[in-house]
């Protein structure tokens, strides 16, 4: 049970900060789209790589750097791409009226997600390097990543379904000016991180 919490609590202390992939969850919750499909991927996705870095290929990424640095400039180039997409919606704004107009589709909804999962060079990080090699120092290195990987879903769950509490606080377009902005800025630092990091 201690390799468990062990697990949950690094695996928090490493997902709570607002990234880019929370970033889009919280979006997607605040929007009610997909959320459970969202919800279910990104803690899916997180389970894998988990796995992959207890696995063993934490190791063999840390001894290819090109990959390393491939992975890097590609992850930037994406999240700056939405950053200016974020930017846009700052420039006009819409109200939080889901009846307004029909949701995004499920299909083009989990590519987005797909991408912000895979195409971010800080979930391989931090799931596949970082916490699998803290796993490996733990006596029970797969009940550190069950543990882990229920964090993961705990959060990602608390974080699309909790957003809708904040709905009528973003009935107005103003509102959703400073969400906006606050996740083009959240994009920005995150790919500067990527490239200078």
């Amino acid at each position: 049970m201690g390799s468990v919490l062990a697990g949950f609590g690094f695996s928090l202390a490493l997902i709570v900060a607002i990234g880019a992939q929370n970033a889009f969850v919280l979006r997607q919750g605040l929007r009610r789209e997909h959320v459970g499909a969202v919800v279910a991927v990104c803690a899916a996705a997180d389970a894998a790589l988990m796995g992959a870095g207890i696995a063993g290929l934490g190791a063999v990424l840390t001894d290819a750097p090109a990959v390393v640095t491939a992975a890097r400039w590609g992850g930037a180039v994406f999240l700056c791409g939405y950053a200016l997409l974020a930017a846009c919606r700052v420039l006009r704004p819409t109200a939080l009226t889901p009846t307004d107009r029909p949701p995004a589709t499920l299909r083009a909804t989990l590519l987005t997600c797909l991408a912000f999962t895979f195409l971010n060079p800080h979930v391989y990080l931090d799931t596949v390097v970082l916490l699998g090699t803290v796993a490996h120092h733990d006596p029970n290195r797969w009940a550190f990543g069950a543990g882990a990987a229920t964090a993961s879903l705990l959060w990602f769950t608390g974080l699309g379904v909790g957003a809708r509490r904040l709905a009528p606080l973003l009935a107005r377009p103003t509102a959703w000016r400073f969400v906006d902005a606050a996740i083009a800025a959240v994009m920005v630092v995150v790919a500067v991180s990527l490239v200078t990091g």
